[in-house]
């Protein structure tokens, strides 16, 4: 679909209700993401699981009220080399608020505590005997990118006036927790998985603007070595940094940090997506600030949303979009987008 000539720029540039958590949730949509975060916090883990068969699983488990308090993303994969056990569950919460939850290992343990109850009721559900029961592990992920540093325990006894005699009979369980503004940028790029230098940028979201165009120079310098292997997971890596920049940077700022990615997306060896999504920006207009109809600004920021998330639309999709006249429908239908994992999920 070629741009409408109501330009580009105001893509993304009305504000989405949870940007943080929603886009970080799309990230992980991606498998070699999971990958990139797991062994940034446990590659050791990481080399037993078969991240080609990450499934994710649905939370209709979870009330509606906690659904709309959380967000968090959970898998089921293999995990080889144990005889113990041949499946794993692997659960995300993702944290961004700027204040620290001291409930937080309890919020974990209840959620671990709803997910094998899923699997009880899956086992009554078809008669296996209960001698056969075996719950499936949960490795347990904080996903933190909140600006305060994280100095509370995560344990439960960390929320206990409790003497040490009791101690033994709290439940402890280990929780991998990885604070995103907190870790060194060799850390978190010490595998080389382009994950790693995603998050570098991510750090400087709400740093000065030397200091965020140098982490986005830097992560884009990398990211343009890789090869056409990692094509898709570089789509989304440059489409993610353009969400940034226009979320979280000031307007003035944007023009600059969208020739950085525009500069580099030459350098890769993928599909022209991402050139032409950065080139189509500065090209209609971002510079200027070109005032739009409210109305026709987003539905173009719609239907250019679906195509970065899903490629080329069906006629019938973009008539659809273009006939809405209710800017909350519209703004529904953009938020919609970072969730679903097919367009049928949206229509």
């Amino acid at each position: 679909m070629e741009p409408t000539e109501t330009g580009i720029f105001d893509i993304f540039d009305f504000p989405i209700q949870h940007f943080p958590d929603r886009s970080v949730r799309w990230l992980l949509q991606d498998k070699e993401n999971v990958r990139g975060l797991i062994e940034i916090l446990a590659e050791q883990i990481a080399a037993h699981i078969d991240f080609t068969r990450l499934a994710k699983l649905n939370r209709s488990f979870v009330s509606d009220t906690l659904r709309e308090q959380e967000s968090d993303i959970i898998f089921r994969v293999p995990f080889q080399g144990h005889p113990e056990t041949n499946e794993l569950i692997i659960y995300i919460l993702i944290e961004h608020q700027s204040t620290v939850d001291i409930t937080m290992g309890f919020r974990v343990l209840s959620y671990m505590d709803q997910i094998w109850n899923v699997q009880r009721r899956e086992w009554e559900s078809v008669n296996v005997p209960r001698s056969e029961w075996q719950l499936r592990p949960i490795l347990p992920i904080i996903f933190y990118t909140g600006t305060q540093p994280w100095n509370t325990a995560l344990s439960l006894t960390g929320i206990m006036d409790i003497p040490d005699a009791l101690t033994r009979f709290v439940p402890t369980f280990d929780i991998l927790f990885l604070s995103v503004k907190e870790t060194t940028v060799s850390h978190l790029t010490r595998t080389g998985h382009p994950f790693g230098w995603l998050l570098t940028v991510l750090q400087k979201e709400h740093a000065d603007k030397d200091a965020i165009s140098d982490a986005l120079q830097q992560a884009m310098s990398y990211l343009s070595t890789l090869g056409t292997e990692q094509a898709q997971q570089l789509r989304r890596t440059v489409a993610y940094f353009l969400l940034l920049i226009l979320h979280r940077r000031p307007v003035e700022e944007h023009a600059g940090l969208i020739t950085i990615l525009d500069q580099h997306t030459h350098e890769m060896e993928v599909d022209t997506m991402a050139e032409a999504l950065t080139g189509t920006l500065l090209e209609q207009g971002i510079e200027q600030g070109i005032e739009q109809g409210e109305i026709r600004g987003k539905r173009d920021a719609v239907l250019r949303a679906l195509q970065i998330r899903f490629g080329s639309l069906p006629e019938n999709i973009t008539a659809q979009i273009n006939a809405i006249q209710n800017l909350t429908q519209l703004d529904d239908l953009f938020e919609k987008i970072f969730e679903a994992e097919t367009i049928d999920d949206i229509f």
